[in-house]
């Protein structure tokens, strides 16, 4: 039996919701008793990693095409609109598109993961792996293509229609 001093400050303690699972408590001074261990509930699921089926070289062509036609439709756009607070900047797999008061996109190839990894002023991050079947990066979360989040933003933001080009990738390959 568990010694009512140890079960209150045991219970006191105490701060999260948890489920008692009963464990072998050794002590100097008492004879083994069982005492009540808490089990921390997550309301975060863990993170499910998902591994791409594309080979390192796929990986590369596919995203290699995806940051360039990007890029380039970026820089028309931008030259465009003429503004000099919007610029964007490709170094390194890693693309900045800067909006001024908007706030700044990052962009970015994850090589490891076999991702392109987008960060959002406004939907915040996202890491995006290529399916194959419909040839576009895509969002396992919500199921929605990189391509569609910025064309929607972008199209808020600098209130006119914006494509950037991002759908059949495959086709762009070199």
């Amino acid at each position: 039996m568990l010694p009512r001093n140890i079960a209150r400050v045991a219970l006191k303690r105490s701060i999260v919701q948890a489920r008692h699972v009963p464990i072998r408590h050794i002590s100097a001074r008492h004879a083994p008793s069982v005492m009540l261990a808490q089990r921390r509930h997550f309301a975060t699921p863990p993170p499910q990693v998902k591994h791409s089926d594309l080979d390192v070289d796929e990986y590369h062509a596919l995203s290699d095409a995806t940051m360039d036609t990007m890029l380039e439709s970026l820089e028309t756009l931008l030259d465009e609109l003429g503004d000099p607070q919007y610029e964007v900047e490709y170094h390194s797999g890693v693309l900045t598109l800067k909006l001024g008061n908007h706030g700044t996109y990052v962009i970015n190839k994850q090589p490891p993961n076999k991702q392109i990894w987008l960060s959002s002023p406004f939907s915040g991050p996202k890491r995006y792996d290529y399916a194959v079947e419909s040839d576009d990066w895509y969002y396992a979360r919500d199921g929605h293509s990189m391509g569609d989040l910025l064309n929607t933003e972008l199209s808020q933001v600098l209130k006119q229609d914006v494509d950037l080009g991002l759908r059949d990738i495959s086709k762009q390959v070199a």
